[in-house]
């Protein structure tokens, strides 16, 4: 029986490498995406078209084998972030994998996985990127929540990127030079651990967050390291 993976965000950057991997392997990818395509175009922050999406998937397949929530919410501050662009980052970025998660459950084939793509910005922050960080923080927090709930059926895992450039682009001077792996990732990076995740290889690990950042969240910064002051911002 072919395998399933659903995809959230999977027309570009993470997402469409997660899902050109996975098509490698073999596996049947369906995606749901806002930006046009061959894909099922619809907002994940709504309610009934994460059911018309999942009901056309389970239509198609009958069953799925790997989720893969990755779309990302948007990043706004606290100066500018209104309240309806606050519940809208969270109905993406924590409301929708766990809405997924809960249509997807009767349709789950046994060894079934879930990733979440959260990020490194779930334990750390820059100024004004509240809406993204907390639903990242949510996602990170609903992993664990989710392979308890769904122990002995599905595994669920996140991921937490850091700096994923994901047009590819090469980077050198500080920007490389600041990450202790010595480079800025790009997408497969995160593609190649969603995959490892899901296969049976990983089948002895659940509610997991793996951070795959170049080291960055493990670099301590201190005022005067290389040339590096701090100036706080005006009140």
């Amino acid at each position: 029986m072919t395998k399933v993976a659903v995809i959230t965000g999977g027309a570009h950057g993470i997402g469409k490498a997660t899902a050109e991997l996975f098509r490698r392997e073999g596996v049947a990818v369906e995606i749901i995406d806002s930006r046009p395509g061959s894909h099922f175009v619809g907002d994940i922050a709504d309610r009934e078209t994460l059911e018309c999406f999942a009901r056309q998937v389970t239509q198609i397949h009958g069953h799925v084998d790997y989720l893969i929530n990755n779309a990302p919410p948007a990043m706004r501050g606290i100066g500018s972030c209104t309240y309806e662009e606050f519940q809208t980052a969270l109905a993406v970025g924590v409301t929708a994998p766990f809405y997924l998660a809960k249509l997807f459950l009767p349709w789950f084939a046994p060894g079934a996985a879930i990733v979440n793509v959260s990020s490194s910005r779930d334990r750390m922050s820059q100024l004004e990127t509240e809406s993204y960080t907390a639903a990242k923080g949510g996602l990170s927090a609903l992993t664990h929540a989710l392979a308890v709930s769904l122990a002995g059926k599905v595994r669920v895992n996140s991921v937490s990127p850091g700096w994923i450039d994901t047009e590819y682009r090469a980077y050198d001077g500080a920007d490389a030079l600041q990450q202790p792996a010595g480079r800025v990732g790009d997408p497969m990076d995160v593609a190649h651990m969603i995959l490892y995740l899901c296969s049976d290889k990983a089948g002895f690990i659940t509610g997991e967050n793996i951070c795959i950042d170049g080291g960055m969240t493990k670099l301590m910064i201190y005022h005067g390291d290389h040339g590096w002051t701090y100036e706080p911002k005006e009140p």
